[in-house]
């Protein structure tokens, strides 16, 4: 994506220049002609004027605008085609209004293949921001009249998954902030400060406590390889974020971390609350169990988890209803497969299923605050420990000195 300069002819045959965003220079070309522009010269953007967040999105896959820059512009396009706005003037009301260079560019496209006559359903499904739940569910709501309610719940949907990723996320802030400085004062006292008492007690001559001898060989390792450290830690970090993006990497790292205590509970309950909510939106929405189940473990991010929603899904494929399969995983709580089952009695699967997710977020909730209650404290003393061994090393030969003295 980028500015195409060109030059050529308007309808009145008139010299015009300027510049149009296209994807490519056929798209440019396509683009003049149909604003009734005869181009004598269409010229590509140089290096410099090629946007370089379109550049990473297309080189690596990634999407250039958040979940809730996605929640707002659904709520906004809810609520103008609820006021009888035609779809094709709404996208372009979001888009000269939109402030994230990504999700406008994004809508320009958006707004152009609607204009081409595609769907709303076809011009999603080829943005990399919109997943395969967003755009079954807008699929779902045009075949059945009834976009603007199912964009609703889409707003709502996306806001709950939004601030159910906030308050895990927020939980696990404070912590990882502390151990971060905790580790850099270590590494301050045992490549910095350490030194300089190690050259102070070896000039007392007196006989060195084993604390102080164990952190002193520590002190000088540190020391003598920093560098390395510093290098290994960072080309441990890079080579742990690559890993998890490979297939078999994130497979095993997606079992282990659901073995971790606290962590792989609060992992659990926040991917079962996903799924259910995801359920009950499409149940809800009209589409089928079958296509729901198939989309919510492509939704799910812990792998070990969406298989196991795969073989539930293979399950009601061969006849079986919901409950059953679910009763056999053995993370997923026996209540909530029996609220399962009498919602599926009643026929009134999506509104259980509403319930079930609410469960699961007060769960959520309450492992985050046990588990961050917990954390902090051993935290705290395992940090405040090893600082404090670190000074009674050091000044355990000076009291001793004192003492002999």
């Amino acid at each position: 994506m980028g500015a195409y300069k060109y030059e050529g002819f308007n309808r009145d045959g008139k010299k015009v220049t300027g510049a149009i965003e296209a994807q490519d220079l056929n798209d440019a070309r396509r683009l003049l002609r149909r604003g009734g522009i005869r181009a004598t010269k269409v010229q590509k953007p140089s290096i410099l004027e090629v946007d370089l967040g379109a550049f990473l999105s297309e080189k690596t896959g990634m999407k250039q605008f958040s979940d809730k820059d996605v929640a707002r512009f659904t709520k906004q396009l809810s609520t103008l085609i609820d006021a009888g706005v035609p779809i094709m003037q709404s996208l372009e009301i979001l888009y000269k209004q939109e402030k994230n260079p990504g999700l406008r560019k994004a809508l320009m496209r958006i707004a152009r293949n609607v204009g081409d006559g595609k769907s709303l359903f076809e011009a999603l499904e080829v943005e990399k921001g919109f997943e395969k739940l967003y755009c079954h569910l807008v699929r779902a709501g045009e075949v059945a009249g009834i976009l603007n309610e199912i964009l609703e719940k889409l707003a709502v949907f996306l806001e709950k998954r939004i601030a159910l990723k906030k308050k895990v996320k927020s939980a696990l802030t404070y912590p990882s902030i502390v151990v971060a400085v905790g580790i850099t004062v270590i590494t301050g006292l045992m490549a910095f400060v350490v030194p300089q008492f190690v050259d102070m007690i070896k000039e007392s001559g007196q006989e060195i406590p084993g604390v102080t001898l164990f952190v002193m060989n520590v002190s000088a390792f540190f020391e003598n390889n920093l560098l390395y450290i510093i290098g290994t830690i960072i080309f441990s970090a890079i080579g742990f974020m690559y890993g998890v993006r490979t297939e078999n990497g994130k497979k095993i790292f997606d079992k282990a971390i659901l073995k971790v205590p606290l962590i792989g509970q609060v992992v659990i309950k926040g991917s079962l609350s996903s799924f259910s909510q995801t359920l009950s939106t499409m149940l809800g929405s009209g589409i089928s169990i079958v296509d729901a189940l198939d989309i919510c473990a492509d939704t799910i991010d812990n792998t070990y988890i969406a298989r196991d929603l795969k073989k539930v899904r293979m399950s009601v494929i061969k006849g079986k209803n919901l409950a059953e399969p679910l009763k056999r995983i053995t993370y997923f709580p026996p209540l909530i497969a029996q609220m399962i089952h009498v919602g599926e009695s009643t026929g009134a699967l999506d509104d259980m299923l509403k319930k079930v997710s609410n469960v699961f977020e007060i769960e959520v909730e309450g492992s985050v605050q046990n588990m961050t209650q917990l954390i902090e404290p051993i935290i705290l003393v395992g940090l405040g420990g090893m600082i404090g061994t670190v000074l009674i090393a050091m000044y355990l030969p000076i009291f001793m000195s004192a003492g002999g003295a």
